[in-house]
């Protein structure tokens, strides 16, 4: 771990056709005041829509700009062919997705030794270019639609489990064995961390800030959330006497509910009443994402749109994209532990199929490929 007032920065981004976004968060980045920003590390999972080629355009002007490919198109694959190339002493993730503060840089790292975590990072903000995006936004501070989470606070300042993206000691980083599964990886690797360094491991500050531009349509977030629900099953197997019992909440409430639908259509001819209970509770959650866009209704151009005032979408859009957003996470998220716990059961004596390998540094699959040309 560095002592240096100034330690160098390593900034690593995975990238998947990433054409269009790529070279303003490089852009950004560079124009950092921070003065010792050594390498900015593109990981790219061999794109196909001329991403590479930008970032080889960028690292003619910018030596500090790398590319390296990443043959398994793997994000968690990517961060630790990323940790295996960097030589900074801080190891800095970064998404293509998102906006950051022109002093992230800065921020990131006075967080991190003021606060003597190992990882620290800023709230997830969100803003939207869309409608729906506009609905995921606010769906965001809802309690039903964060579960609470310390790191969708932007106010919220302390220690945490878990961070958006990360800004790390690489040295720790490498200590713990990178990252491990392909699914939810970030929420992983923290929980690691708080097991061998401690709980004040993780540290969210304030003053950190990043906007995250969520899924821009409604398959996206579906997916994105099966996602979500096939790592939270994986992490539920390999951690199930220490893992918080709320990562199981959405499923077993969704199962439950599921349960007594079919009983109640099948056996008991009606008597649970399930289908008006599901009538009201689509009528609650209407009516939360209601409270949720009406408190943000005056501060939602400022708050969250990134797009012209005049195409601001209307309140019944917003609240009508947020209702959606808020019924659809737990749903696709229990679709994707429900998978995740099939395809376990399926093959439980070949654990190595279920459970991503821990080659967390890679040795001799990273086709490293710095193609810049002097």
């Amino acid at each position: 771990m560095s002592v240096s007032k100034n330690p160098s920065v390593s900034i690593i981004i995975p990238t998947y056709n990433e054409v269009d976004n790529i070279e303003a968060v490089v852009i950004k980045f560079l124009a950092s005041d921070y003065s010792n920003i050594l390498e900015i590390l593109i990981v790219d999972g061999i794109s196909t829509d001329g991403t590479q080629e930008k970032v080889i355009g960028l690292s003619r002007i910018h030596p500090q700009i790398k590319l390296i490919e990443n043959p398994r198109r793997i994000q968690s694959a990517a961060l630790n062919i990323g940790l295996e190339a960097c030589k900074g002493d801080i190891f800095l993730r970064a998404d293509a997705h998102c906006n950051y503060a022109s002093d992230y840089i800065e921020q990131c790292v006075a967080a991190l030794q003021s606060s003597q975590a190992v990882n620290v990072g800023g709230a997830q903000r969100f803003i939207a270019a869309n409608s729906f995006q506009a609905g995921v936004a606010l769906a965001s501070r809802s309690l039903l639609g964060s579960g609470g989470a310390k790191y969708r606070d932007p106010n919220y300042d302390g220690y945490a489990e878990t961070v958006f993206l990360g800004c790390f000691w690489r040295s720790v980083l490498a200590e713990v064995g990178g990252y491990e599964v392909t699914r939810k990886e970030d929420s992983e690797l923290n929980f690691r961390l708080l097991k061998t360094k401690g709980d004040r491991a993780i540290y969210i500050s304030s003053k950190i800030k990043v906007w995250y531009y969520p899924r821009p349509n409604l398959l996206g977030l579906w997916r994105q959330y099966v996602k979500y629900g096939r790592g939270s099953c994986i992490m539920s197997a390999r951690y199930a006497d220490t893992l918080p019992l709320r990562n199981k909440i959405p499923f077993f409430c969704v199962m439950l509910l599921t349960i007594a639908v079919i009983a109640d259509l099948t056996i008991l001819n009606g008597l649970l009443h399930t289908i008006p209970l599901i009538m009201l509770g689509i009528c609650l959650i209407a009516m939360e994402a209601a409270r949720v866009t009406w408190k943000y209704n005056r501060s939602f151009g400022e708050e969250f749109w990134n797009g012209s005032t005049e195409s601001i979408p209307s309140f019944a859009s917003r609240w009508f994209w947020c209702t959606v957003a808020i019924a659809t996470m737990p749903i696709a998220h229990f679709t994707g532990f429900s998978y995740q716990l099939c395809l376990r059961n399926i093959l439980r004596n070949h654990d190595n199929c279920f459970f991503e390998s821990r080659s967390c540094i890679p040795q001799h699959n990273s086709r490293v490929k710095e193609k810049i040309k002097a």
